[in-house]
């Protein structure tokens, strides 16, 4: 087993990874490619789903050419990454289309139309409904494969024509790999078609499929998550040079991935994603909402259980951000720098707060239209005192949203195992730590956490390990305690960002 490999890809929003990981998660190599994304004025937000294969294709075979890697090593493909979005596809598995991103809100008129109402937007009934069954409801702004699907009904018939299935793109590419269209209650969650009360009944709703109006006949087959749905097929074996014995397994939410590649599998094991975007997740044993704060639960790493969901649409984005900003300026700056230099400015950035809701904001207050900024600046204010007030203002959105998650599972979490390209600062697990007042993980090579935990769910789908034993074999992560010198201040930041949510939303408006 200590020699077997799994191919794992991860696409995210911005960014695709294709590694070979050992099934017991140590990631031996991997590549990291830009996915670009084209926006238009009307509210598109498409990506080429068949660039994505291409460069699979190519950095799978630049990995099995690695000194050491032979194609007989690799025994699985799993695949996980971005959701919430629609890829159009034929009897093949071939795009008929443009994946439109859950950024594509060129739905909203039709979604509106389905679900729409004055209820917070939403049509009381339908959202009812909604609810009860599947923990939330069709976006009316339409970012949302019900959005997307609808847009294409009725926009773009000829690509309706040409194809045979709506899919998410983990399970696309899963398609790609093996010519077998397959979903699971996971991967299909953000289509709000699913009752997920009963984990044990694979098809959709009829009830909230109607009620939308999308062809039932459109949607995957549902199967288990993490079950094998086949091998690759014989064209893609020779193409990207894997044995024709490799099998695939179901696609994973990088929601799922993140659980696994942290170790955080078991009831109330928390991570907290500090990617482009942010989440914080754990196991729980109920389905639940908490519609007001935009926290649901997911279709859990099992065909029995839950995963807590929410999102923050500007996590360590915000950085990168102010990095674009400042090489603008002509500060060409790397991340360790900019990092570095913060560690220059006092804790509290001499009074500067940071707001990071650069793109809108969904957990725990959700307004598609408020935007960030900065507070407080002065003449005397320094680039390193900007880079802190990011870093610090990110870390207490999340702590306001931790606030809502620990009532939402009814108990204190921690500790809370950090994920995700910010992760890599230690400067930021630590003030992640201050600023939650709780020991914080930076989680072993967090950049790469979902390439793991695809790999360990392959794993566990092959018998390799148990789900209840993953934490186990993972390599400790460093541990960072809050200092208790520093709980005031960042208590008070904590309590002041709704405070700056509501007075940002009112000047957003207005704006």
């Amino acid at each position: 087993m200590s020699d077997e490999l799994c191919l794992s890809v991860d696409l995210g929003t911005g960014g695709l990874k294709v590694g070979l990981v050992k099934l017991d998660g140590e990631v031996v190599a991997y590549e990291l490619h830009h996915v670009a994304t084209a926006f238009s004025s009307d509210g598109a937000a498409t990506q080429d789903a068949d660039q994505w294969w291409t460069i699979i294709g190519d950095a799978t075979r630049r990995l099995l050419a690695l000194p050491g890697v032979t194609k007989d090593r690799v025994r699985a493909v799993a695949v996980t990454g971005q959701y919430g979005s629609t890829v159009p596809v034929d009897t093949n598995g071939l795009p008929t289309g443009l994946c439109r991103t859950w950024q594509d809100t060129r739905g909203k008129p039709f979604s509106h139309q389905a679900v729409g109402g004055h209820v917070q937007g939403f049509n009381g009934r339908k959202l009812l409904e909604f609810v009860r069954k599947t923990g939330g409801a069709p976006a009316p702004t339409g970012g949302d494969p019900v959005g997307q699907i609808l847009y294409l009904m009725n926009r773009e018939p000829d690509v309706v024509s040409r194809t045979r299935w709506f899919m998410e793109p983990v399970d696309y590419l899963t398609m790609r790999f093996t010519g077998e269209a397959s979903a699971t209650h996971a991967s299909m969650f953000a289509s709000w078609l699913i009752d997920i009360r009963d984990l044990s009944h694979y098809d959709y709703d009829a009830s909230l499929v109607a009620m939308v109006g999308i062809d039932r006949t459109r949607l995957p087959p549902l199967v288990p998550i993490g079950s094998i749905v086949g091998i690759v097929t014989p064209a893609v074996a020779t193409s990207l040079e894997l044995s024709d014995d490799t099998v695939v397994i179901t696609g994973l939410l990088d929601l799922h991935a993140a659980a696994l590649g942290s170790g955080a599998t078991k009831l109330h094991d928390t991570h907290l994603a500090l990617s482009t975007t942010s989440w914080i997740g754990c196991p729980v044993a109920k389905k639940k909402s908490d519609i007001s704060h935009a926290i649901l639960t997911a279709p859990g790493l099992t065909n029995d259980s839950y995963l807590v969901f929410n999102q923050q649409d500007t996590g360590a984005k915000a950085l990168e951000w102010l990095r674009q900003v400042l090489a603008g300026a002509g500060a060409s700056l790397d991340y360790d720098e900019m990092t570095e230099l913060a560690s220059k400015s006092a804790p509290g950035a001499h009074g500067i707060i940071f707001t990071p809701w650069l793109a809108g904001q969904i957990s725990p207050s959700m307004d598609s239209r408020v935007r960030g900024g900065f507070t407080n600046l002065s003449i005397a204010s320094t680039t390193a005192d900007l880079i802190r007030a990011v870093m610090e203002g990110v870390a207490a959105n999340s702590a306001w949203l931790l606030g809502h998650v620990e009532k939402f599972a009814r108990q204190s979490l921690s500790p809370i195992h950090l994920i995700g390209g910010g992760a890599q600062s230690t400067l930021w697990c630590q003030i992640y730590a201050d600023t939650l007042d709780r020991e914080v993980i930076q989680v072993a090579e967090p950049m790469v956490v979902q390439l793991r935990g695809a790999a360990l769910m392959a794993s566990v789908s092959l018998g390799r390990h148990r789900l209840d034993e993953l934490s186990a074999i993972l390599p400790p992560g460093k541990v960072f305690k809050p200092e208790s010198q520093l709980r005031d201040l960042y208590h008070g930041r904590t309590e002041l960002i709704p405070q700056l949510f509501r007075r940002d939303r009112s000047w957003s408006r207005k704006i």
